[in-house]
């Protein structure tokens, strides 16, 4: 008969050539297992439907002589109540298996993955996050990633393009692939069905400036729209700075006496630090702005997460601007920046003055100039923007028409 386990002689067992069990004569049915290794683990052996079968408890010393005892006590009642131990946690991981590869599981995955890396990686993640949440896991919620097929891609393009987004559908279709081959790399799927998937909206170069009455139209809805993208978005189209930058700008970046926004490089996208001159306008709408208590210290924020939904505040925005039935063709935040660019060249900013303005890393001053012209245009820069800020109000208030100085070229 089996002697009954003691502590020390479990820590004491060592290897063999070949695995071997010892039982425990304490408790029938309880054993442990020593591989040649000397990795040890702990096993129940019953029998069920005239069958022995065995199920694994758990390994030592993670599970003591202690703890395996009761974990094989809980196996056995539920053997002679006629359960299958081993059978019902095979079906529990299958389960769980199942749950982790479900696909808005294994985009938290992603998204987790990628936080982790450095800061220059992170900075399109709260739009790929946005674009995950609302283009692609409704319609995918609850399935399993290895059971979605090149013809569900095609299917979910396809609502997107009928449902008017344009050339957005095909950043959405950019991150659904890069999702799947991330998962093709982790052996979460074998293979993407994003291979032979052309991208289904045509890419044209955007063109669109907001004209006066636009302006004129986006300034009074933005007031009526009030904070948090009231403001955000005034200050979009008085800075010409990019919707990121600006959504998410923390106090501390900002001093009102210099009138300076100082962008740092982890924040800009080309990695480059951007001081940005800020006009009369720009101080008087941020010195109006409430400071709502967050940890991260942000302008623009409804606690401690920089504001968001974009989408539904520009369709607000739209109908507010259209309130009076005008048709006002369509345009995105993007086209402020843009907007802010070609008004800029109206009134005579230099070229290379105003790639200064939009941190520009490619432009007019190329190759070796661009190596050896240190100049931060700090000088133009501001009276660039201090200019565009007395042509916006000329244009949508119809103040300072007085002090308005157009800079033309060579001034």
């Amino acid at each position: 008969m089996a002697k009954a386990l003691t502590a020390l002689a479990v820590e004491k067992a060592k290897p063999r050539a070949d695995r071997y069990e010892m039982p425990d004569g304490l408790l029938t049915g309880l054993y442990l297992i020593v591989q040649p290794s000397g990795a040890k683990s702990w096993a129940v052996r019953y029998r069920y439907g005239a069958k022995p079968r065995k199920v694994t408890l758990g390994p030592f010393p993670a599970l003591d002589l202690s703890n395996a005892r009761d974990a094989a006590r809980e196996a056995l009642q539920a053997v002679a109540k006629g359960g299958d131990p081993a059978s019902q946690r095979r079906a529990g991981k299958e389960e769980a298996r199942a749950g982790r590869d479900l696909f808005e599981n294994v985009v938290a995955e992603f998204l987790k993955r990628h936080r982790k890396r450095d800061g220059s990686a992170l900075k399109s993640l709260p739009e790929i996050e946005r674009m995950f949440n609302v283009n692609v896991i409704p319609p995918w919620r609850g399935r399993r990633i290895q059971d979605i097929t090149r013809r569900d891609v095609v299917a979910l393009l396809d609502a997107l393009v009928d449902s008017g987004i344009g050339p957005m559908t095909n950043r959405v279709f950019s991150i659904v692939r890069k999702l799947f081959n991330w998962a093709v790399a982790r052996d979460i799927v074998t293979g993407s069905p994003c291979v032979g998937v052309t991208p289904p909206a045509p890419e044209t170069s955007r063109e669109r400036v907001l004209s006066d009455d636009e302006l004129r139209r986006f300034w009074k809805a933005t007031d009526e729209t009030g904070y948090p993208f009231g403001p955000m978005f005034r200050l979009l189209l008085i800075t010409g700075q990019r919707l990121s930058e600006v959504a998410e700008m923390p106090w501390r970046e900002l001093s009102l006496e210099k009138q300076t926004w100082s962008i740092p490089s982890a924040r800009t996208k080309n990695g480059r630090a951007h001081d940005v001159p800020l006009s009369d306008l720009a101080v008087e709408i941020i010195g109006d702005l409430p400071k709502i208590a967050s940890t991260r210290d942000l302008v623009f924020t409804t606690g401690d997460r920089p504001a968001s939904g974009f989408s539904r505040a520009k369709k607000i925005l739209d109908a507010k601007m259209a309130s009076d039935g005008t048709d006002i063709p369509h345009f995105i935040l993007h086209d402020l920046r843009r907007t802010v660019a070609t008004r800029l060249q109206e009134i005579g900013i230099p070229p290379h003055v105003t790639e200064a303005v939009l941190n520009h890393k490619s432009g007019v001053i190329k190759g070796v100039a661009a190596v050896y012209a240190r100049h931060d245009y700090a000088a133009e820069k501001r009276a660039a923007l201090d200019a565009w800020a007395r042509r916006l109000s000329d244009i949508v208030v119809g103040r300072l028409t007085d002090n308005v100085i157009e800079l033309r070229a060579g001034a």
